[in-house]
């Protein structure tokens, strides 16, 4: 158990079941809307906790225990009201042969940062089988293109023959081929991981919970903007533009069904599991990737209808507005109100609460660049701003701009954490 060696004078005299209460009710206050006792923090350290404890981030990866240690060791150096570790895992992606991501000891060195690689792993031929049977294309064509160890499923015959049943059974000796069951195990594997890597997070937060801080939660039951499904693990972003120009219906298209897939989804985990938030990073429709008339042709009317669907299954999303939406924060005014959760990226934080302070929780507000070059008073002073304009009237949630503190000052963090208890009392 990591020893508490440092508490803000505003947590004195406090057990870490009280702390674990408090902070909890000061962040749903905020997500809700409302005003609590000050602005809460949430501090996302990412690869900060390699940086932190002189380990490379492969071995925050391959030792769980260790990157354990340092997200407590953290989160009682920084004192946050909710705290996040390393991005996900890289096992399933190993054994899957993932060709869309890269990992420290996967694709990169023991200390390389994760990247995600756009690849053209649908072609504009596609579309007509695409549309036809997604599912069927799915399994069969794409999946085998973008995970190297699941080629075998490439050999599958039409899914559709299931439909026979008891018939289909005949059929089944194409299981026997050594590439298609390859492929199931590697599966099997995939999902053991990410069992595993749950029950991680479970005994985590446990751990955390006894030091009195909550683990952020809530990137999980991923879904994506219609239009960046279609371009971020389909047709890329050159591919994606080009359709817009030369098969604008058959991407529409494209984006209805992919949209109603992730309603069915997600109503499915409501329905079975309980689910009650859904995380949507927003990739391709800022301010920059497309003009407003684009906009709202291709990205907006598709989103907003899949969020309102969500909404309706009593699901939150929670969308991370990647990018500057400065241009587009009145569409959002569109959502219900209390409804959704932002997470704002490069936008103008005071411009998005006077806009949208009435229509959601914002979140955000600190640039990672500031607690990488500034001086302690910099960012105080950037602190005592935000708090004071962007924590008006509470429902705001301070927080870096990209969910990462990889390369931070830890001294500017300590700054900025303390400035926000001293600063954003209401």
């Amino acid at each position: 158990m990591v020893e508490l060696s440092y508490r803000h004078p505003s947590e004195e005299n406090k057990s870490p079941e009280e702390l674990l209460k408090l902070r909890n009710q000061r962040v749903t206050a905020a997500l809700q809307l409302k005003q609590p006792d000050r602005i809460p923090v949430l501090l996302s350290t990412g690869y900060m906790l390699a940086e932190l404890g002189g380990i490379s981030k492969l071995e925050l990866y391959e030792n769980p225990g260790k990157a354990q240690e340092l997200l407590e060791m953290a989160a009682v150096r920084f004192q946050p009201d909710i705290i996040k570790g390393a991005w996900h895992t890289p096992a399933p992606s190993k054994v899957l042969g993932d060709r869309q991501t890269q990992w420290p000891g996967y694709g990169l060195d023991k200390n390389g940062s994760f990247q995600f690689q756009e690849v053209e792993f649908m072609k504009t031929e596609d579309y007509d089988a695409f549309l036809e049977d997604m599912a069927d294309w799915a399994i069969r064509v794409y999946t085998p293109r973008a995970f190297s160890n699941l080629q075998g499923l490439s050999s599958l015959p039409p899914l559709g023959m299931w439909l026979l049943g008891y018939y289909n059974t005949f059929n089944f000796s194409s299981f026997l081929d050594a590439d298609i069951a390859g492929s199931f195990e590697a599966i099997a594997k995939a999902a053991q991981f990410t069992a595993d890597w749950i029950k991680r997070n479970t005994e985590s937060a446990r751990r955390l919970a006894e030091l009195g801080f909550p683990l952020f939660s809530y990137i999980k039951n991923q879904c994506h903007a219609p239009f960046d499904f279609m371009s971020n693990t389909l047709r890329g972003f050159r591919g994606i533009f080009i359709d817009m120009m030369r098969c604008p219906e058959k991407l529409l298209a494209a984006e209805e069904k992919v949209a109603q897939v992730q309603i069915n989804f997600i109503s499915h985990l409501a329905g079975t599991r309980g689910a009650t938030s859904a995380f949507l990073p927003l990739h391709h429709g800022s301010d920059s990737f497309m003009s407003i008339k684009e906009f709202e042709k291709f990205y907006w009317p598709q989103l907003k209808k899949m969020l309102l669907a969500f909404i309706e299954t009593g699901v939150t999303p929670w969308i991370y507005y990647e990018g500057t939406w400065n241009n587009r924060l009145e569409y959002l005014k569109e959502l219900p109100a209390g409804k959704t959760i932002g997470l704002f990226q490069d936008s103008d934080i005071f411009k998005v609460k006077e806009i949208l302070g009435n229509a959601m929780c914002i979140i955000g507000g600190m640039p990672v660049s500031m607690l990488i070059n500034s001086t302690p008073e910099q960012v105080r002073e950037h602190t005592r701003e935000v708090c004071s304009r962007a924590g008006k009237n509470g429902g705001f949630i301070f927080h870096t701009n990209i969910g990462e503190l990889e390369g931070c000052n830890p001294d500017l963090v300590r700054v900025w954490v303390d400035s926000v208890k001293e600063y954003g009392v209401y």
